[in-house]
């Protein structure tokens, strides 16, 4: 199967600058029409999906649903193993609160209990891109930020960016996840000229 995973739209907490796990905000209006942009760049670069997947959480399944709307693949599937990792007592700070109480420990990458490994993640998604590559020689999965890079950890893939709203990376799934070229959808210029 060939694979793009993109990072969801803006969401309330992205905006509110909240670390969201696992936490369920919406898009914001922005986010919207980030992913409406998205869906315009992809039809303009004649790249076409056989089907589109999201995780469930709605940020990214709104995401999602302009995207397949837009590239006419019918209806979205959303799969709760497509979620975010896990931020543990981080879910709902802000990166100053998150230092004021663990100071350094993002640098550091010292992750507080119940914040869910790269090891744990791959392991949740794999399988269920295994099941849909049976049906899917191309599919477009929108996820989250530290999906995409607990995948890329996993795969020793480079690093590639994933800060910006409708950024990823395309894989190629056969026995293993093979990471590819990195993607991005996000309309920097775009975006600017929204807020």
């Amino acid at each position: 199967m060939d694979l793009l995973i993109l990072r969801h739209g803006q969401s309330e907490w992205n905006a509110q600058g909240r670390w969201q796990g696992q936490a369920d905000p919406p898009l914001t209006e922005l986010g919207e029409r980030q992913a409406q942009a998205a869906a315009e760049q992809l039809l303009n670069s004649k790249i076409s999906f056989d089907g589109v997947a999201s995780s469930d959480l709605q940020r990214a399944r709104r995401t999602a649903e302009i995207l397949g709307v837009a590239l006419n693949v019918g209806d979205v599937s959303s799969f709760s193993e497509f979620r975010e990792r896990s931020a543990g007592p981080w879910q709902g700070l802000t990166r100053a609160e998150i230092e004021t109480s663990w100071p350094n420990a993002i640098a550091e990458q010292r992750w507080p209990e119940g914040y869910e490994s790269d090891d744990s993640v791959a392991a949740r998604v794999l399988p269920t891109l295994h099941r849909l590559a049976e049906n899917y020689p191309r599919l477009l999965l929108v996820g989250h930020a530290g999906l995409i890079r607990a995948l890329d950890r996993t795969s020793n893939a480079s690093n590639v960016a994933v800060t910006n709203h409708l950024s990823g990376r395309w894989y190629q799934l056969q026995d293993h996840l093979i990471p590819l070229d990195g993607a991005d959808f996000s309309g920097e210029d775009l975006e600017h000229e929204l807020e």
